[in-house]
């Protein structure tokens, strides 16, 4: 065994090829094992393994960067840098991050969990080199799927254009999440597959290095040669249009080629561009047969391949997709979008039973939005699939090509909180506060799956503008379903009980906190008003009233950044209408970054707990009866 003793990753330097070949074969039973107890991006990193032991292998990591696009193909990274004892703590509260973090190591020096990035961050190191006089090297590792954000053109663009000394891998495994789409999957296809291009390029290269220096009019005529012969055989060159000087494509699994290419483009001036093919779930049969399902993985059985999953309520996805495909049947209008993610966002059924109201566009969310409006300008209504983490990437199309012109796109924002073991990068914290403060906005959250299908019925049958409906990861609570939509009033929300002295406004998942709550309280003799809140924009004007008058005092709680979200729109609320002694006491995510863990840990670290807003409840409570 060679892996117990590989703790840095210069002792890689000493293997033999043959050795590389086993360790790598360690590796990905190491990570069948480990993943199969807990969860992860299994998939994407049995897919680099070679990859990963040939840049360590060739480069000098930490002084050479090393930057993962999107990051959860960074295992194998951890694993040669020191960490493989931290597994079993991995995606665990207090363990093991699921992406790069540099907190944790010194190895990692870009922290992601969204897509495209990697370009600009090492566009941006490989120039601070430069200013610095330095002569590291910098290696971005970019998937095929992360290359279709528009973030990746740009720097790709501004790359070339400086002509800066960069290596760019392109791991291709014609995967991102679910298949890629568009017309750079399309170019890189032809790249993959075109045998001819291959040995073309390799036959005329050794012919010219046959040709002896005889002067530049020779060399000259050579290249254009070369040039001329590249145009025939494989339309646009794009990479090298763009400055890049391209290498391959080269197979990611044979340790051979993979040193060699990278060797020489390490002896290499300017942009460089490595195209390696991989397998995504190379070396285990389930995920390489299925490495959609094995992108991100519940605990499994190794020998079946079985994942283990709990029973329980439908998922609030599954609620929206059957929803959606309900109402898409009786109007024609109603069309779904989705970046990259059909699968996450349960619209896989949705788009086998109306393939020509289904689009994927890609990892290209400011594109899905800005389609969207063109469309609702025509009459369409479109629906917007998108995790709250990855809206944030659109916020500008929001602002200025949605909301400024009032038009009626449906945001299904997913994974609305926390999300719990992919950790920061990807809980929903924000959305609140970036979409309540835009004109024209409705925002509504609920509190369980029932009444989420009412509200996306509702959204669907408004005409007056944008509107977004956010809803937890998971599953619902297991409440029966209404067989029939209801019309929700915009704006209004729902005593969910009765109560005196203090009113918890509660927010989608935080009503059951909140009910939980008052049940603690009933010992006390307190009997708070729970709220089921609905909705952020517009606020209920009526309730708020009648609670300032009867001089109730006000606690918000939502799963959510406290600073511009729903309490402090209720605090706005009272200022505006001159209540300034009124007493409001929001609760929510507070300025802090919470890592990976359970959501029941997560919310316990932010205080959103049942034990928490009893608490608050009873502070609140004396010193109402003191100033009565």
């Amino acid at each position: 065994m060679l892996l117990p003793d590989l703790d840095t990753p210069e002792k890689l330097k000493n293997l033999t090829i043959p050795e590389l070949e086993q360790l790598g074969q360690e590796i990905r039973q190491f990570l069948i094992e480990k993943l199969s107890k807990t969860g992860g991006h299994l998939a994407s990193n049995l897919g680099v393994v070679e990859l990963t032991l040939a840049l360590h292998y060739v480069f000098h990591s930490p002084k050479d960067k090393f930057i993962w696009d999107v990051g959860h193909q960074s295992y194998v990274h951890k694993i040669l840098t020191g960490r493989i004892g931290r597994f079993d703590t991995l995606r665990k509260y207090k363990g093991l991050a699921g992406f790069p973090k540099r907190s944790e190591s010194i190895h990692d020096v870009w922290e992601t969990g969204h897509s495209s990035t990697s370009l600009s961050a090492a566009m941006g190191m490989a120039l601070a080199r430069d200013l610095k006089k330095e002569k590291h090297k910098v290696v971005a590792v970019i998937g095929d799927g992360a290359l279709t954000g528009g973030m990746a053109f740009e720097a790709l663009n501004h790359i070339g254009h400086e002509g800066t000394s960069l290596i760019t891998i392109l791991n291709d495994n014609e995967m991102s999440i679910a298949p890629n789409v568009g017309a750079m999957h399309n170019y890189l296809g032809k790249l993959r597959t075109d045998h001819n291009y291959r040995k073309a390029k390799e036959e005329l290269e050794l012919l010219l290095k046959k040709i002896p220096a005889v002067g530049g009019k020779l060399a000259k005529t050579a290249e254009k040669i070369k040039d001329t012969l590249k145009y025939l055989l494989v339309s646009g060159i794009l990479f090298e249009e763009l400055g890049f000087t391209y290498l391959g494509p080269i197979d990611g699994h044979n340790i051979n080629e993979l040193l060699e290419c990278l060797k020489q483009a390490s002896q290499m001036e300017g942009p460089i561009l490595v195209h390696v093919i991989t397998k995504k779930g190379k070396g285990y049969a389930p995920a390489e047969e299925d490495s959609y399902a094995w992108h991100g993985a519940s605990p499994y059985k190794i020998e079946s391949g079985e994942m283990v999953k709990k029973s329980g309520p439908p998922s609030y996805p599954s609620v929206y997709a059957n929803t959606m495909m309900r109402i898409a049947e009786q109007d024609q209008r109603v069309i779904a979008i989705t970046p990259a993610m059909p699968g996450g966002s349960g619209l896989t059924k949705f788009a086998e039973r109306y393939p020509e109201r289904f689009f994927d566009v890609g990892i290209a969310e400011q594109h899905a939005v800005t389609m969207a409006a063109g469309m609702a300008t025509q009459g369409i209504k479109p629906v917007c699939a998108i995790y709250s983490t990855f809206l944030q990437r659109a916020y500008d199309q929001v602002v200025h090509d949605v909301a400024r012109q009032n038009l009626n796109v449906f945001f299904a924002i997913d994974r609305a909180g926390f999300v719990g073991e992919d950790g920061e990068t990807h809980h929903g914290l924000y959305d609140i506060g970036f979409l309540r403060s835009q004109p024209n906005m409705v925002l509504m959250m609920p509190k369980d799956e029932n009444e989420f299908q009412h509200m996306i019925y509702t959204s669907l049958q408004y005409n007056e503008g944008p509107i977004a409906v956010r809803y937890p990861r998971g599953n619902g609570l297991g409440v029966p379903m209404d067989p029939e939509f209801t019309l929700l009033p915009i704006g209004k929300s729902e005593i969910v009980r009765p109560g005196t002295e203090v009113a918890i406004l509660a927010l989608g998942t935080m009503v059951q906190v909140a009910e939980e709550a008052a049940d603690l309280l009933r010992s006390e003799g307190i009997q708070p008003m729970i709220v089921n809140a609905r909705f952020v924009k517009p606020l209920d004007r009526d309730l708020l009233l009648r609670l300032a008058k009867e001089k109730y005092h006000v606690i918000t709680v939502e799963e959510a950044a406290v600073s511009g979200g729903f309490g402090s729109a209720v605090l706005e609320f009272y200022a505006e209408e001159g209540y300034h002694d009124m007493v409001v006491n929001p609760i929510g995510v507070g300025d802090v970054l919470i890592e990976q863990g359970s959501v029941i840990e997560q919310r316990i670290e932010a205080g959103l707990t049942p034990e928490k807003i009893a608490k608050h409840t009873m502070d609140l409570w004396p010193k109402k009866r003191q100033r009565a």
